[in-house]
């Protein structure tokens, strides 16, 4: 394949964002500075609080920021009756791993949510601060929402070759963003870097993990919520049948099938945080 221009990729994500309908008016919307001075970007759709959801977004750890996810995130408040705190990590290739995990950790420490969520690459953020948390003695959110998460840098999964190409994530371009992120075989094949080969584990959040038929990391997120239930974690577990990669991103805009896929989600995840205590993130 064609080596990736790394910033030509953020130049063309950042138009794509651009030309995308805003998504609902919320009660506030602003952005604040996190621990470290990290960008956030806080939603609320009620002045009273609401559960807190720390989003980390997707973008094979190389693109995405506030920007190319505000639509989900304000998606994701409204429909859920949630605030949601959005965090621009930090990206490779200029910052590889664990940059973007510890600006997780770090944010989860500081604004003590009750759910962490995360799509593609920010799943495996997400995923991989819980796992640290939990070493380290917490605090963990009670739970953890993961779409069409990265789950195995080995990509040795049968889906990834199964739907590598012609589905819109293709193989070759998955295994340049490893690259990126991890900067070598030594991290890569670390089981201590992929979520799905963790030792243990026990004592993870409650969990949301939702995987799409048609996307080359099908396989490694489907294994990832097995292991969690055999863990004897609370799991949601569902493969959505006939869509692709990245289906949480607009895709409502033009599928009604990922629209529907979206609903059920937001039911999840609101049923999941129903009951939670209500709190803002730090100001």
């Amino acid at each position: 394949m064609t080596v990736p221009d790394v910033f030509q990729l953020r130049r063309d994500s950042a138009l794509r964002a651009a030309r995308r309908p805003r998504g609902p008016e919320l009660a506030a919307v602003g952005d604040v500075e996190g621990p470290g001075g990290l960008r956030l970007r806080h939603y609320r759709p009620s002045p009273e609080a609401r559960p807190l959801v720390v989003f980390l977004h997707g973008g094979a750890w190389v693109i995405g920021d506030l920007d190319t996810h505000d639509r989900t995130c304000r998606r994701l408040a409204a429909r859920c009756d949630v605030e949601v705190l959005a965090v621009d990590y930090r990206r490779a290739p200029e910052h590889p791993y664990p940059a973007a995990v510890d600006d997780a950790v770090a944010v989860l420490r500081w604004a003590r949510p009750a759910a962490v969520a995360g799509d593609s690459a920010g799943g495996y953020v997400a995923t991989m601060a819980c796992l640290r948390l939990r070493d380290e003695g917490g605090p963990l959110p009670a739970a953890q929402i993961l779409i069409c998460p990265n789950t195995d840098l080995t990509l040795s999964m049968p889906s990834v070759a199964e739907k590598g190409s012609g589905y819109g994530l293709d193989a070759g371009f998955l295994s340049w963003a490893v690259s990126q992120w991890t900067s070598g075989p030594e991290v890569r094949d670390d089981p201590r870097a992929s979520p799905l080969t963790a030792a243990d584990l026990r004592g993870m959040p409650d969990s949301v993990v939702v995987t799409a038929e048609h996307d080359p990391l099908r396989d490694e997120g489907d294994a990832y919520a097995r292991r969690l239930a055999e863990a004897g974690v609370r799991v949601t577990h569902r493969q959505e049948p006939g869509l692709v990669h990245g289906f949480i991103q607009n895709m409502d805009l033009t599928s009604p099938e990922a629209a529907a896929a979206h609903e059920r989600l937001f039911r999840d995840i609101a049923g999941m945080l129903g009951g939670r205590d209500s709190h803002s993130a730090p100001r």
